[in-house]
């Protein structure tokens, strides 16, 4: 545990998932005044998004070939062109029309979409420490959308739905440095379609399909339900 990325500290068992037990967890912070902005349907259609222009949009946006924010572009171009597991169907959005035409293909045109997403009610400077679960509720989702955040220019979400069961909770902790978090966290019931390199299994030690896998949501990304009213 001390050689390994602190940022993968997110994943758990179900098994963890139990008032007063203790769990560590990273929760990375952002400043929101800092995160790209969606952009309107008309101008990410305008901007190529493909790891073969990827020269082209190093150009657009003044970046050179090799820095930090060209390999960023390059891993993120590179993920949202891999193909989908079985039983997955994705989009890396690039503007709010397409994140939105996408949770309405999954759950049906009609059916309104409630926005779940991980609140500090208190910050503190420590991002890696110890919480305890206070509060545990289960949100009933038939089907559910993750949307997790891409490090890119502009903001690009890859947006993406299982057909294998999911859980999701809305998990009230208390950390040892005194910050209270009202976190979200999926658990995937069904890992045996996994690629074995998931970093998952090699965090907690397990093997494809033979148990569940949780994580908690950072609270720039979000999951998607349909709503119940």
């Amino acid at each position: 545990m001390h050689h390994m990325d602190p940022s993968l500290i997110v994943f758990f068992v179900i098994e963890d998932l139990k008032l007063g037990n203790t769990i560590p967890i990273y929760f990375p912070r952002r400043k929101t005044n800092s995160t790209p902005h969606l952009l309107s349907k008309e101008e990410a259609d305008s901007i190529p998004f493909s790891s073969q222009e990827l020269y082209n949009l190093l150009q657009i946006f003044s970046f050179s070939e090799g820095s930090p924010q060209a390999t960023a572009m390059e891993d993120t171009l590179g993920q949202c062109e891999t193909k989908p597991i079985k039983g997955e169907t994705k989009i890396c959005a690039t503007s709010k029309e397409s994140m939105l035409d996408f949770t309405q293909m999954i759950f049906g045109s009609e059916t309104q979409i409630k926005v779940l997403s991980t609140t500090h009610l208190t910050q503190s400077n420590t991002l890696l420490q110890k919480y305890v679960v206070m509060e545990i509720q289960e949100i009933p989702a038939p089907k559910l959308v993750a949307c997790h955040t891409m490090p890119y220019p502009y903001a690009v979400f890859y947006c993406h739905y299982q057909k294998s069961e999911s859980k999701v909770f809305s998990v009230t902790l208390n950390g040892e440095s005194g910050d209270k978090v009202e976190a979200v966290a999926v658990c995937h019931m069904d890992t045996s379609q996994w690629s074995r390199n998931h970093v998952s299994f090699q965090v907690l030690g397990i093997e494809p399909g033979s148990s569940p896998v949780c994580h908690f949501f950072p609270s720039d990304n979000f999951v998607c339900v349909p709503s119940s009213t």
